[in-house]
């Protein structure tokens, strides 16, 4: 069992999501950065898919009522006072003992995973928060109480050869369509021409941007249809908005392109601030 101290700015438990009921018009969910929840299980030995701690701005503190294995990953934050702690490897946490984690430098969201991973309730299969539906459980908040399960189906504990990304201006690799043709000529290029800036208004929904307005060609808007993680939408302002994990599984506003699978990490570490450049060249 951990107890929440502190939960920082926004945390939540987050597995891979709940796929296969956008039918129903309940959203997939799941870890915005999912590559980084699954690199923080593989270092416990949980298969990747079990559910951890999505911390944004870190600043959580975490007590660990029975000792065990953790690991961190995605955005690098400070972490202490237990001895090992950091990014990248895993560390044992003896019972009693309180985890602090610091705000990262760079990037937006780090995970948290435990051996055996949390174990709260699941709801249509997932134990993820979605913010945008309130399906699954509440965002930690302090004096939550978070079970652990067996470690039983867990694997050898192993250090990936997974070095941090170096900080750099974020490039997201786009798609085109399916609704391009809604928009004047050149909007395309337009939109990878200059940077955007992300803005204060960005969630586990969206990543909303600031930057050049991207005219229409058409006036109106679509009749709502099915939506994906990483759509890059646009709405009468002109300013587009690239779909995250919580995204609606419908929507009205045409879609100009949609990032690469590959892509969506860059995207959720985004926060506040950060520049983003956009690029339908096919390279790494």
């Amino acid at each position: 069992m951990i107890e929440v101290i502190a939960p920082g700015p926004y945390a939540t438990v987050q597995d891979l999501g709940r796929p296969g009921h956008a039918h129903l018009g309940v959203p997939r969910s799941g870890a915005a950065d999912a590559a980084s929840l699954k690199l923080a299980n593989r270092l416990v030995g949980n298969p990747e898919g079990l559910a951890g701690v999505e911390l944004t701005l870190g600043g959580a503190r975490l007590r660990f009522l029975a000792g065990a294995w953790a690991a961190l990953a995605g955005a690098p934050v400070p972490a202490g006072p237990v001895r090992g702690a950091g990014m990248g490897a895993p560390f044992w946490v003896p019972a009693g003992a309180e985890l602090r984690l610091g705000a990262p430098a760079r990037g937006l969201r780090t995970y948290l995973a435990v051996r055996g991973g949390i174990a709260v309730e699941p709801v249509l299969g997932s134990r993820s928060t979605d913010s945008l539906s309130g399906l699954g459980p509440e965002p930690l908040r302090a004096g939550a109480l978070l079970p652990v399960g067996p470690p039983g189906a867990a694997g050898v504990i192993a250090v990936d050869v997974a070095p941090l990304p170096e900080p750099g201006p974020a490039v997201l690799r786009l798609l085109p369509g399916p609704r391009d043709d809604w928009f004047a000529p050149g909007a395309l290029a337009e939109l990878c021409a200059a940077p955007y800036t992300v803005t204060q208004d960005s969630n586990r929904v969206g990543v909303r941007l600031r930057g050049p307005g991207l005219a229409r060609a058409r006036e109106g808007e679509l009749p709502s249809e099915g939506m994906v993680p990483g759509a890059v939408q646009v709405p009468p302002s002109g300013q587009p908005i690239v779909f995250l994990a919580d995204h609606p599984p419908t929507g009205g506003y045409p879609v100009i392109g949609v990032l690469r699978t590959a892509d969506l990490a860059v995207a959720a570490q985004l926060r506040p601030g950060d520049e983003v450049r956009f690029t339908t060249r096919r390279g790494p």
